[in-house]
């Protein structure tokens, strides 16, 4: 067993023990900090299979932007109503058959499906340099465009949640 193997065991098991978190967790906020884990370990899992790119989307979009906004419209939600939130699962029984099916079908799936070994002649250039390079000059418009909208969408969120607005409507 290699050193790779015991980091991606370690990634394995902290995202399976935040995933546990998310689903038995019935405080939200902690809820949300177990995908914030679970986000990091999936993006050190693609790291270790040498997807770079994907590792840092996964670490900068999914875990730096949409999961800050979560935790952000959390605690401004908790603020706001004075209580904490709580959910209840009324529907347990139908969500363990279906996990259960679930689960069989891609045991099925995994068990019945040939890997073939990889092969150590690929080609492994630098895919960040490629995507890089492609992002500030073939696809730079709709890029500053996105980063823009993403802007957009932050300061509207920021007056909706601040007492500006309520000063402004008197």
């Amino acid at each position: 067993m290699t050193i790779e193997d015991i980091i991606l065991y370690l990634f394995i098991g902290s995202s399976v023990a935040a995933v546990l978190v998310m689903i038995l967790n019935r405080n939200i906020f902690y809820a949300a900090l177990g995908l914030l884990v679970c986000l990091i370990s999936l993006s050190g899992i693609y790291a270790l299979l040498q997807a770079e790119f994907l590792a840092v989307t996964q670490l900068l979009i999914y875990a730096g932007g949409v999961l800050v906004l979560i935790i952000f419209g959390i605690m401004l939600t908790n603020r706001i109503s004075g209580k904490s939130l709580q959910t209840d699962s009324h529907n347990s029984f139908m969500g363990i058959v279906f996990s259960s099916v679930f689960f069989g079908v891609i045991s099925y799936s995994f068990f019945n499906t040939e890997l073939s070994a990889v092969d150590k002649n690929l080609n492994t250039v630098n895919h960040m340099t490629t995507v890089g390079k492609e992002l500030m000059s073939t696809y730079v418009a709709p890029f500053e465009v996105s980063g823009v909208l993403l802007l957009v969408c932050l300061i509207g969120a920021a007056l909706t949640a601040s007492s500006f607005k309520k000063n402004l409507n008197g």
